[in-house]
């Protein structure tokens, strides 16, 4: 996808507070006769989808919706997502710190180091990558000592990461902390609001779903 088709511009946070979804997967489960089964992933990644419309509690707010809607031409161009339950490299409770996610070891030679979120730890952890941070917010550690920004590290968006002006001496532990947001588009070119029934407490239908490879 070309990015000419993003809009680097972040949804009202103030709706998305509301919104509900989360992460879908796609999984094949074929069932033998005997009753075992065999299931395979079609995917690597999850793809996230959210209904925007529960966010939505008053007319200015629905308004702000449908201008932000019609700038993107409905479904044409992505747009930045604020997931109000998964935005930080830490748990939501927590301040980020440099030491919040483990982006990999130095081997002498490597200055890059994309930013990824881990998710699990014993059995098959899933590691995301994070293609929108908050630029602003990244913190980067080497064993534990915190880097200066721009001064040993900088942010390198052709790799989506960070990158060492020298790279980390082999065994070096590179870790990091951030916020982020979701590349997502509008699932819909139409969006169909009765405003008698959202009067009466009825919530409009926006839906939401990430973009991948972006």
């Amino acid at each position: 996808m070309s990015y000419a088709s993003f809009h680097d511009v972040r949804f009202p946070i103030s709706v998305s507070r509301g919104a509900k979804g989360g992460p879908e997967r796609k999984t094949d489960i074929i069932t033998l006769g005997s009753g075992i089964e065999h299931r395979n992933a079609r995917h690597a990644h999850s793809r996230r989808r959210w209904n925007a419309g529960y966010g939505v509690k008053s007319l200015d707010a629905l308004h702000r919706v449908i201008a932000f809607f019609e700038e993107r031409r409905g479904r044409l161009y992505g747009f930045r997502w604020r997931d109000p339950m998964d935005y930080k490299s830490c748990t939501p409770s927590q301040s980020i710190s440099p030491m919040d996610q483990t982006l990999g070891m130095g081997d002498g030679e490597k200055i890059r180091f994309p930013l990824i979120v881990r998710y699990g730890v014993d059995y098959a952890p899933y590691m995301r990558p994070i293609t929108k941070p908050l630029v602003s917010s990244v913190r980067v550690a080497l064993n534990s000592i915190e880097q200066r920004m721009e001064s040993n590290v900088v942010w390198d968006s052709e790799s989506v990461g960070v990158c060492f002006r020298e790279p980390p001496p082999r065994g070096t532990l590179v870790t990091a902390g951030f916020i982020f947001d979701v590349p997502v588009r509008f699932d819909a070119d139409f969006l169909e609001v009765d405003l008698v029934a959202f009067q009466a407490g009825q919530i409009p239908n926006i839906p939401l779903v990430e973009i991948v490879g972006i």
